[in-house]
């Protein structure tokens, strides 16, 4: 059975009483993968053969708030759907479950964790760890926002579960003194907690706002195209090396 329909049964109970109202409704959990589009082919285009994919499935959680969810976007367009789409083009058997719920703070996030991966039957071979957005947006503390990421990352750290964090920026207009305090929490929790980094993992597209829909915080699904193709790298790094057969 696929991760995702595991995580489907175990999360949906648990989310609407958690997830808080920051970036907008509740958006639906969206890992389905649509046929790729794209210009009309013609019967004389010649394009590469299709990687196969290879290796034993691996399984990827994606852990976030509406950046995750497809806030505003079709079915099939969220980060995680083309995430999978894209690592599987490059012939990596990856599985992933979207856990994004829109409006998540890191508070809200810390209290469901426990909750989604009790609920799987198998660990994730990596977390993808995307909160605190919605905390920047409400004003709050990043004192409090380190706390609830470490938090966390230690529930992640004893479970033996491999994290790329996902960071975030604060912009100038929030005042030098927190602009410094929240830019420097996703760094210094990586290097403490072992914990893999995208850095700023909007920078791609943070200067463009055609990439992004008309409340400039969500990205268009152009705008998620870009991100899938600037994180890929990091996201495969990310993955654990495979175990032989019979190790």
């Amino acid at each position: 059975m696929m991760l995702q329909a595991r995580i489907a049964r175990v999360a949906v109970a648990g989310l609407t009483a958690l997830a808080l109202a920051a970036c907008g409704e509740e958006a639906a959990d969206d890992t389905t993968v649509p046929p790729a589009s794209g210009a009309a082919r013609t019967p004389d285009a010649q394009e590469p053969p299709p990687i196969p994919v290879m290796g034993s499935q691996r399984t990827i959680l994606a852990f976030g708030d509406s950046l995750f969810a497809g806030y505003g976007l079709e079915e099939g367009e969220s980060y995680p759907a083309r995430l999978e789409q894209a690592l599987r083009a490059k012939g990596v058997n990856a599985d992933i479950a979207n856990a994004g719920v829109s409006g998540d703070t890191t508070a809200a996030g810390r209290q469901r964790l426990a909750f989604t991966l009790d609920g799987l039957e198998e660990k994730p071979d990596l977390l993808i760890l995307e909160l605190g957005g919605n905390d920047m947006l409400r004003g709050l503390s990043p004192a409090e926002t380190r706390a609830n990421l470490a938090a966390m990352l230690e529930e992640l750290q004893a479970r033996d579960i491999p994290v790329l964090l996902m960071g975030m920026r604060a912009p100038p207009n929030y005042g030098p003194d927190y602009q410094r305090d929240f830019d420097a929490i996703y760094a210094d929790l990586a290097q403490e907690y072992g914990a893999e980094l995208v850095p700023f993992w909007l920078a791609s597209i943070y200067e463009n706002p055609n990439l992004f829909q008309a409340d400039r915080i969500h990205p268009t699904a152009q705008g998620i195209e870009e991100l899938v193709e600037a994180t890929l790298p990091q996201v495969r790094d990310a993955l654990p090396e495979e175990e032989a057969e019979g190790a």
